[in-house]
């Protein structure tokens, strides 16, 4: 695939800063992302002999549905932002057709539902890189209890689908505001099939895609002038490394370690169902 380049940014919107990583054992920190070293090896899922075996379908879900007894929206004083709250009496109705008690229930929605989520990925000297980028999140940053976050921490690309919008679509605009690399729908690879990352609270769909791009061509983020995008650092890091702070706890984004994982078992060969 080959990449445009985009036109020289406007002074008012600041460069992402950009290191790269190849042997530190922790998250890197910017110092030592100025600063890269040799010596890096590629980690590999072995592919197992022959086709997989078959896996056997799940047992099926108890039939329980839920119906709104009343909706309390109206006076709950939580919509209009970013987030609405519908704030429900709700009353699951049971496979025997008995039902509960109402109980109280509040659902999050937004304008925008669901996301995209890229992982970007290159190999230098034979070594497969991911890109990540700093985000940096207000709920972690204002959490109340322990354990105590600053609220900044290491994602892939992810950004909301606008409606009516083609999740892939979403995803080559992404990664121009994240990363700085111009890309078409076309371009994407599906990681797998949807997923939903928060289903007690709200339904807003995950969806995964990959691209592998080449360094050179990319330019400054186009950003979307959130103040939150402002002012974010990139990095490259071998994709063993940053499988090895999934597991260690450095990363602790869920949607990272769910597309660095698929975007593992894709290299390695694993079957992954087509984009619905």
């Amino acid at each position: 695939m080959h990449h445009k380049q985009f036109s020289k940014t406007e002074p008012s919107i600041r460069r992402a800063e950009t290191f790269t990583s190849t042997t530190s054992p922790a998250i890197p920190t910017r110092a030592d992302l100025a600063r890269p070293r040799e010596g890096a090896r590629e980690w590999r899922i072995p592919a197992p002999p022959g086709p997989p075996p078959p896996v056997p379908a799940l047992p099926p879900l108890p039939a329980i549905r839920v119906r709104v007894a009343r909706d309390r929206s109206a006076g709950a004083l939580a919509g209009g932002g970013f987030l609405n709250v519908s704030r429900l009496d709700l009353v699951a109705r049971y496979p025997d057709g008995t039902e509960s008690d109402s109980f109280q229930y509040d659902i999050a929605d937004r304008r925008a539902l669901d996301a995209a989520v890229i992982v970007a990925h290159f190999v230098d000297r034979g070594v497969r890189q991911v890109y990540l980028r700093s985000a940096v999140r207000p709920p972690c940053a204002l959490r109340a209890i322990e354990p105590v976050r600053e609220g900044s921490m290491w994602e892939i690309p992810a950004g909301l689908i606008e409606p009516e919008e083609d999740p892939a679509a979403a995803a080559a605009r992404e990664l121009g505001e994240e990363l700085g690399f111009p890309a078409d729908a076309s371009d994407l690879s599906p990681l797998g099939p949807w997923m939903l990352p928060v289903p007690g609270m709200i339904a807003e769909r995950n969806f995964y895609f990959a691209i592998e791009v080449d360094p050179s061509r990319r330019a400054t983020p186009s950003e979307d002038g959130s103040a939150l995008e402002r002012g974010a650092a990139i990095c490259t890091i071998p994709l063993s490394q940053a499988l090895e702070h999934c597991r260690s706890g450095a990363i602790r984004d869920t949607k990272t370690e769910l597309g660095l994982r698929r975007l593992a078992d894709a290299l390695a060969g694993a079957a992954l169902p087509e984009r619905p």
